[in-house]
């Protein structure tokens, strides 16, 4: 039975002084994703309203919207998205994933090259680089005679282990070299953390941002990150599996918790407002996330 969800997503930014100039490319809206996520309503409004608006997809199969303001000076910008959401859970089954050190063999076998091909994930990328540190801590935890599945679970659950999930220790431009030294940070940090660790021993892995429920069902705990847009981590664990999703943050494989938003190498791939702005004076920004589930449909509604 699919979990159906009413998400409802707010950013804004204030300006020090009006402006009338600004280009911003947003990734705000939740995938359709075969048998895993359906998007039954997807509205997102900006205000003001813009001069120019399109959409489409990136790369990665990611929604774009890309926006220009060019028009009536403002002093703020906000963006508010309404979606409804049903979410199924696709959890990895039996373990058949190849070892770590058969998996170069299978991932050489990819010919495809297109946005979902593991071969984009496997070399550093503009936030998350080899680094030393991740890479020992990679290596000390992981064996070569162990799966691919294997690894995933025991880095994400080593990195949650290791961290402190503390709001505020960390911001959206912190490195996670960094990050990995204070041993202190959030989804972000988690993700890219484990990202840097997985593609150290060959793993190829990505970073997913999303949502997370707000309100969790009746006895279980709420969920770390549940509060704002969450992220976690993909990898590519041989050619039988295929991709699977874990939060370090809270040490689970993703669930129908977890709704997707975009895909992407890192952070930068997926930040969820990305531009250009000409304006002067010191600015603000702030956001609020509200995941609420919706009643069941009657069976053939």
């Amino acid at each position: 039975m699919p979990t159906r969800y009413d998400i409802r997503l707010k950013i804004f930014y204030t300006y020090g002084q009006s402006t009338s100039l600004g280009h911003h490319v947003i990734r705000m809206q939740p995938l359709e994703l075969p048998r895993r996520q359906r998007v039954s309503i997807r509205h997102l409004d900006i205000s003001p309203r813009p001069t120019e608006r399109t959409e489409g997809t990136d790369f990665f199969g990611n929604r774009v919207v890309s926006v220009g303001f060019g028009g009536r000076p403002s002093t703020g910008i906000e963006f508010r998205l309404k979606a409804w959401v049903e979410r199924r859970s696709q959890r990895p089954g039996l373990d058949i994933s190849p070892t770590l050190a058969r998996l170069p063999v299978e991932l050489a076998a990819i010919r495809d090259l297109d946005g979902s091909s593991p071969h984009h994930f496997v070399a550093p990328s503009p936030r998350v680089g080899s680094i030393s540190e991740i890479t020992a801590f990679a290596r000390d935890l992981v064996p070569a005679d162990m799966t691919a599945m294997e690894a995933v679970t025991r880095m994400g659950l080593a990195i949650h282990d290791e961290m402190d999930f503390l709001p505020g220790a960390t911001d959206a431009d912190t490195p996670p070299a960094e990050a990995f030294r204070r041993r202190k940070g959030v989804c972000q940090d988690y993700s890219h953390i484990m990202i840097a660790g997985l593609r150290a021993v060959g793993v190829p892995a990505g970073y997913v941002s999303g949502f997370l429920r707000t309100i969790p069902p009746e006895g279980q705990q709420r969920l770390e990150g549940a509060d704002a847009m969450h992220a976690w981590v993909r990898a590519w664990c041989g050619r039988e599996i295929g991709w699977i999703e874990y939060d370090p943050t809270n040490a689970m494989m993703a669930s129908e918790d977890h709704i997707v938003v975009a895909y992407g190498r890192d952070y930068s791939d997926v930040s969820p407002v990305k531009g250009v702005t000409r304006m002067s004076g010191v600015g603000g920004t702030g956001h609020s996330v509200d995941v609420v589930e919706l009643p069941s449909e009657p069976a053939g509604a």
